[in-house]
């Protein structure tokens, strides 16, 4: 990069401007309160507009808003083709919105440096991120929204370096840029909806269970009673049992003495019979 530095002149920086460009107007949609944390892309001084407007009221946000990645793309701004050979200035705009601001009822937007970059600030930002990650105890690992904000700075960055040098080049990095965090928002709606699925599945597991349980408990319970009834049946067809058996007994040797005597009685009238023949 050093050794192609003679084909891209400094550029004269250029004059403050209060107005800002129709596309930059359309991307400014929340003013924040305050002035902003210090961010790894390199920016001009601030301008300051005057004070602060109503409208600029209307717009202002909470200090230190986290911007999230859906809203990062809600609000890209509309670029210019590559086509039309835009200029460095229009393309970096596009790419890097000014940051506007509220301070002390006085209205600041800043606007994002076009100073070519040198290998030494290159390395510099390296070191800068490095040293961000200490501060702010970023994790090195798993998920983390401080690590993936100055990472995002630090492409930013490197965008902005690129463009300076040659626009169309940056326009590209712009567009992988914008299908990172595209795809880094749909995994992360994905991983909500699921998380909402499964604790929606969770908790109508839980609401079955409890029905679940309720219904074995019902079942149980008409279990015992069941039991308890067919022990008591059988009790009572053990107890019908023996009284039969007895009654039988009983009726057995009712039978057995009147049989009895009924032969006792007929071998005494075979007797008599016998001695009246005899007789006569």
């Amino acid at each position: 990069a050093c050794g192609t530095r003679s084909r891209y002149p400094p550029r004269a920086r250029r004059e403050p401007r209060i107005p800002s460009p129709p596309h930059l107007r359309r991307v400014a949609a929340m003013i924040s309160e305050g002035r902003p944390r210090e961010s790894l892309v390199k920016y001009d001084p601030p301008l300051e507009l005057g004070p602060a407007s109503p409208e600029v009221l209307a717009r202002k946000g909470k200090p230190g808003q986290a911007t999230s990645l859906k809203a990062q793309l809600a609000k890209k701004a509309q670029l210019p083709p590559v086509e039309s050979k835009p200029s460095t200035d229009d393309v970096l705009h596009a790419l890097l919105p000014p940051r506007e601001w509220v301070e002390e009822s006085k209205h600041f937007m800043q606007y994002v440096s076009n100073q070519p970059a040198t290998r030494l600030d290159v390395i510099q930002l390296q070191e800068a991120l490095d040293q961000r990650l200490m501060e702010r105890q970023a994790r090195e690992t798993g998920i983390c929204p401080v690590r993936e904000e100055l990472y995002s700075q630090c492409f930013d960055e490197l965008i902005r370096q690129v463009t300076i040098n040659q626009p169309e080049r940056g326009l590209l990095l712009l567009r992988v840029r914008d299908e990172i965090r595209m795809s880094i928002a749909a995994y992360q709606t994905l991983y909500q909806s699921s998380v909402t699925f499964g604790t929606r599945k969770q908790l109508q597991s839980e609401q079955g269970k409890a029905e679940t349980e309720q219904m074995i408990a019902e079942q149980e319970d008409l279990k015992r009673k069941r039991e308890a009834s067919v022990v008591e049946l059988k009790n009572k067809c053990e107890a019908i049992e023996r009284r039969e058996a007895e009654r039988r007994t009983v009726d057995e040797r009712k039978r057995k003495e009147e049989i009895d005597f009924l032969k006792h009685q007929q071998t005494h009238l075979d007797s008599f019979l016998k001695s009246h023949d005899t007789k006569s």
